[in-house]
């Protein structure tokens, strides 16, 4: 079994690194995925028993007093960060400039969905999952489309 310090890389392409034990993550570690983003977390057997979570772009997740996009400040990190683009120029996402969209797909947030196939790439076009019903509804009503601008706000029925 895997004991000491390592690394070890999961399917999904998120990777562990930090102290294990007996085969499980145990002792100070961090999980990094793909995304960019990170967990760095002091674990027992297996299970975090604290930790921090930080988002690709370094926002870092409170768990308490979380303000970022609670309803009344709607800003982007990004904007938080850098100020407001002048007037006239939107920013319709975190990324600036956004990602391209292909045609007739929507940003999702961790990569492009195909509404005709209902699945779900990364944006490096590999695939992430097949989208349930819930989902395709939520991605259609919300999110980004190809095109510029985001989906018809259509209001839940």
């Amino acid at each position: 079994r895997m004991e000491g310090h390592g690394f070890y890389k999961l399917p999904t392409g998120t990777e562990y690194r930090g102290a294990l034990w007996d085969g499980m993550f145990h002792g100070e570690g961090e999980l990094l995925f793909p995304s960019g983003s990170r967990y760095r977390a002091l674990w027992h057997r297996g299970i975090p028993t604290q930790g921090k979570f930080v988002f690709a772009d370094g926002l870092e997740y409170e768990e308490k007093n979380w303000h970022y996009c609670d309803g009344y400040d709607r800003r982007f990190y990004t904007e938080i960060c850098s100020g407001f683009k002048p007037p006239g120029i939107p920013q319709l996402t975190n990324l600036d400039p956004p990602k391209t969209i292909p045609e007739g797909c929507y940003d999702c947030g961790d990569g492009f969905y195909n509404p005709e196939t209902r699945v779900i790439v990364d944006y490096k076009f590999r695939f992430l999952r097949n989208a349930d019903a819930d989902e395709h509804e939520w991605i259609t009503r919300t999110c980004r489309k190809a095109g510029g601008g985001r989906a018809e706000q259509k209001p839940k029925p």
